[in-house]
Protein backbone atom coordinates (compact mmCIF):
# COMPACT_ATOMS: atom_id res chain seq x y z
CA UNK A 1 0.00 0.00 0.00
CA UNK A 2 1.36 3.39 -1.00
CA UNK A 3 0.90 6.64 0.89
CA UNK A 4 -1.57 7.80 -1.74
CA UNK A 5 -3.53 4.54 -1.31
CA UNK A 6 -4.04 5.56 2.33
CA UNK A 7 -5.29 9.01 1.27
CA UNK A 8 -7.61 7.51 -1.33
CA UNK A 9 -9.12 5.12 1.20
CA UNK A 10 -9.60 7.85 3.80
CA UNK A 11 -11.25 10.10 1.21
CA UNK A 12 -13.70 7.33 0.44
CA UNK A 13 -14.53 6.52 4.05
CA UNK A 14 -14.62 10.07 5.47
CA UNK A 15 -16.00 12.04 2.56
CA UNK A 16 -13.22 14.60 3.08
CA UNK A 17 -11.50 15.47 -0.20
CA UNK A 18 -8.57 17.50 1.11
CA UNK A 19 -6.30 15.03 2.88
CA UNK A 20 -2.52 15.05 3.11
CA UNK A 21 0.30 13.36 5.00
CA UNK A 22 3.54 14.47 6.63
CA UNK A 23 6.04 12.09 5.06
CA UNK A 24 5.79 8.91 3.03
CA UNK A 25 6.84 5.45 4.13
CA UNK A 26 9.02 3.27 1.92
CA UNK A 27 7.21 0.26 0.39
CA UNK A 28 9.14 -2.02 2.75
CA UNK A 29 8.22 0.01 5.83
CA UNK A 30 5.24 0.13 8.16
CA UNK A 31 4.31 2.23 11.15
CA UNK A 32 3.20 5.77 11.88
CA UNK A 33 1.92 8.20 9.26
CA UNK A 34 0.61 11.63 10.22
CA UNK A 35 -2.55 12.40 8.24
CA UNK A 36 -4.00 15.89 7.88
CA UNK A 37 -7.52 16.86 6.95
CA UNK A 38 -8.87 20.10 5.49
CA UNK A 39 -7.07 23.27 6.50
CA UNK A 40 -4.59 21.24 8.59
CA UNK A 41 -2.89 20.37 5.28
CA UNK A 42 -1.39 23.88 5.38
CA UNK A 43 0.79 22.66 8.28
CA UNK A 44 2.30 19.75 6.29
CA UNK A 45 5.69 21.42 5.96
CA UNK A 46 5.93 21.89 9.73
CA UNK A 47 5.11 18.26 10.52
CA UNK A 48 7.35 16.91 7.77
CA UNK A 49 10.38 18.50 9.45
CA UNK A 50 9.82 16.77 12.81
CA UNK A 51 12.35 14.27 14.17
CA UNK A 52 11.49 10.60 13.73
CA UNK A 53 12.14 7.33 15.54
CA UNK A 54 12.45 3.93 13.84
CA UNK A 55 13.01 0.30 14.71
CA UNK A 56 15.02 -1.23 11.88
CA UNK A 57 16.20 -4.68 10.87
CA UNK A 58 19.52 -4.78 9.01
CA UNK A 59 20.89 -7.83 7.19
CA UNK A 60 24.66 -8.18 7.00
CA UNK A 61 26.71 -9.90 4.31
CA UNK A 62 25.43 -8.27 1.12
CA UNK A 63 24.53 -4.95 -0.45
CA UNK A 64 21.28 -4.21 -2.27
CA UNK A 65 20.83 -2.14 -5.41
CA UNK A 66 17.98 -0.26 -3.68
CA UNK A 67 19.44 -0.30 -0.17
CA UNK A 68 16.59 -2.51 1.05
CA UNK A 69 15.26 -6.04 0.71
CA UNK A 70 13.56 -5.36 -2.62
CA UNK A 71 16.72 -4.76 -4.63
CA UNK A 72 19.22 -7.06 -6.33
CA UNK A 73 21.67 -8.44 -3.74
CA UNK A 74 25.43 -8.58 -4.16
CA UNK A 75 27.39 -10.67 -1.67
CA UNK A 76 30.18 -8.75 0.09
CA UNK A 77 31.58 -10.81 2.96
CA UNK A 78 30.61 -13.72 5.20
CA UNK A 79 32.67 -12.37 8.10
CA UNK A 80 30.73 -12.43 11.37
CA UNK A 81 31.41 -9.25 13.41
CA UNK A 82 31.38 -9.48 17.19
CA UNK A 83 28.54 -7.78 19.05
CA UNK A 84 30.88 -5.12 20.45
CA UNK A 85 32.03 -4.30 16.89
CA UNK A 86 28.44 -3.72 15.87
CA UNK A 87 27.78 -1.51 18.91
CA UNK A 88 30.95 0.50 18.23
CA UNK A 89 30.02 0.99 14.57
CA UNK A 90 26.57 2.24 15.57
CA UNK A 91 28.20 4.67 18.01
CA UNK A 92 30.35 6.08 15.18
CA UNK A 93 27.19 6.61 13.14
CA UNK A 94 25.60 8.65 15.94
CA UNK A 95 25.58 12.44 16.08
CA UNK A 96 25.87 14.82 13.13
CA UNK A 97 26.89 12.77 10.10
CA UNK A 98 27.04 13.15 6.32
CA UNK A 99 24.74 10.94 4.26
CA UNK A 100 24.37 10.38 0.54
CA UNK A 101 20.68 9.52 -0.05
CA UNK A 102 19.91 6.43 -2.15
CA UNK A 103 19.15 6.90 -5.83
CA UNK A 104 15.95 4.93 -5.25
CA UNK A 105 14.34 7.84 -3.39
CA UNK A 106 11.80 10.58 -4.04
CA UNK A 107 14.43 13.34 -4.00
CA UNK A 108 14.10 15.37 -7.18
CA UNK A 109 17.09 15.60 -9.51
CA UNK A 110 16.58 17.87 -12.52
CA UNK A 111 12.87 18.16 -11.72
CA UNK A 112 12.26 14.40 -11.60
CA UNK A 113 12.30 11.93 -8.71
CA UNK A 114 15.64 10.13 -8.42
CA UNK A 115 14.03 6.69 -8.47
CA UNK A 116 12.56 7.42 -11.92
CA UNK A 117 16.06 8.15 -13.23
CA UNK A 118 17.25 4.89 -11.63
CA UNK A 119 14.45 2.83 -13.18
CA UNK A 120 15.23 4.36 -16.57
CA UNK A 121 18.86 3.28 -16.22
CA UNK A 122 20.16 6.83 -16.00
CA UNK A 123 23.11 7.62 -13.77
CA UNK A 124 22.67 10.66 -11.52
CA UNK A 125 24.79 12.15 -8.77
CA UNK A 126 23.01 12.30 -5.43
CA UNK A 127 24.00 15.31 -3.30
CA UNK A 128 25.19 14.52 0.21
CA UNK A 129 23.55 16.14 3.23
CA UNK A 130 24.14 16.68 6.92
CA UNK A 131 21.74 14.80 9.19
CA UNK A 132 21.60 14.10 12.91
CA UNK A 133 21.28 10.67 14.48
CA UNK A 134 20.31 11.43 18.08
CA UNK A 135 20.13 7.81 19.22
CA UNK A 136 21.38 4.62 17.57
CA UNK A 137 20.86 1.69 19.91
CA UNK A 138 21.55 -2.00 19.29
CA UNK A 139 18.48 -3.95 20.40
CA UNK A 140 19.33 -7.45 19.15
CA UNK A 141 22.08 -9.13 17.17
CA UNK A 142 22.00 -12.63 15.78
CA UNK A 143 24.09 -12.79 12.63
CA UNK A 144 23.22 -11.87 9.93
CA UNK A 145 20.38 -9.85 11.50
CA UNK A 146 20.74 -6.66 13.51
CA UNK A 147 17.78 -4.94 15.14
CA UNK A 148 18.37 -1.32 16.09
CA UNK A 149 16.39 1.68 17.26
CA UNK A 150 17.28 5.10 15.90
CA UNK A 151 15.96 8.59 16.55
CA UNK A 152 16.92 10.83 13.64
CA UNK A 153 16.40 14.27 12.19
CA UNK A 154 14.12 14.86 9.24
CA UNK A 155 15.73 13.87 5.95
CA UNK A 156 17.70 10.95 7.38
CA UNK A 157 17.54 7.76 5.32
CA UNK A 158 17.58 4.58 7.39
CA UNK A 159 18.47 2.62 4.23
CA UNK A 160 21.64 4.70 3.98
CA UNK A 161 22.31 4.22 7.69
CA UNK A 162 22.12 0.45 7.13
CA UNK A 163 24.49 0.65 4.16
CA UNK A 164 26.93 2.81 6.12
CA UNK A 165 26.81 0.29 8.97
CA UNK A 166 27.69 -2.50 6.53
CA UNK A 167 30.55 -0.38 5.20
CA UNK A 168 31.89 0.30 8.69
CA UNK A 169 31.83 -3.42 9.50
CA UNK A 170 33.28 -4.44 6.14
CA UNK A 171 30.44 -6.88 5.54
CA UNK A 172 27.97 -4.96 3.40
CA UNK A 173 24.41 -4.55 4.64
CA UNK A 174 20.92 -3.63 3.57
CA UNK A 175 17.69 -2.65 5.29
CA UNK A 176 15.40 -5.67 5.58
CA UNK A 177 12.67 -4.28 7.87
CA UNK A 178 11.53 -0.88 9.13
CA UNK A 179 8.84 0.44 11.49
CA UNK A 180 8.38 4.17 12.14
CA UNK A 181 7.36 4.48 15.77
CA UNK A 182 7.45 8.24 16.41
CA UNK A 183 7.12 11.52 14.51
CA UNK A 184 7.86 14.42 16.84
CA UNK A 185 5.55 14.09 19.83
CA UNK A 186 3.27 11.63 18.04
CA UNK A 187 3.66 7.93 18.84
CA UNK A 188 2.62 4.74 17.08
CA UNK A 189 1.16 3.56 20.40
CA UNK A 190 -1.47 6.31 20.14
CA UNK A 191 -2.27 5.82 16.46
CA UNK A 192 -5.30 4.27 14.78
CA UNK A 193 -4.73 1.43 12.36
CA UNK A 194 -6.39 2.10 9.03
CA UNK A 195 -9.33 -0.21 9.74
CA UNK A 196 -9.99 1.67 12.98
CA UNK A 197 -9.86 4.93 11.06
CA UNK A 198 -12.52 3.51 8.77
CA UNK A 199 -14.69 2.71 11.78
CA UNK A 200 -14.21 6.28 13.04
CA UNK A 201 -15.08 7.79 9.65
CA UNK A 202 -18.30 9.38 10.83
CA UNK A 203 -16.66 11.20 13.74
CA UNK A 204 -13.78 12.29 11.48
CA UNK A 205 -16.28 13.63 8.97
CA UNK A 206 -18.19 15.62 11.57
CA UNK A 207 -15.15 16.98 13.38
CA UNK A 208 -14.34 20.61 12.65
CA UNK A 209 -10.88 20.71 11.15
Amino acid sequence: MTSFDVIRRLRRTTGVRKIGHAGTLDPLASGLMLMMFGTACKQAQVYTKLDKRYVAEVTLGANSSTGDGEGEKTAVSDRVPARDEVAAALARLTGEITQTPPIYSAIKIGGQEAYKHARAGRSVEMPSRQVTVYENQLLRYEYPLIELEAKVSSGTYIRTLAEDLGGALGTGAYLSGLVRTEVGEFSLDEALVLDEADAAAVSLHLREI
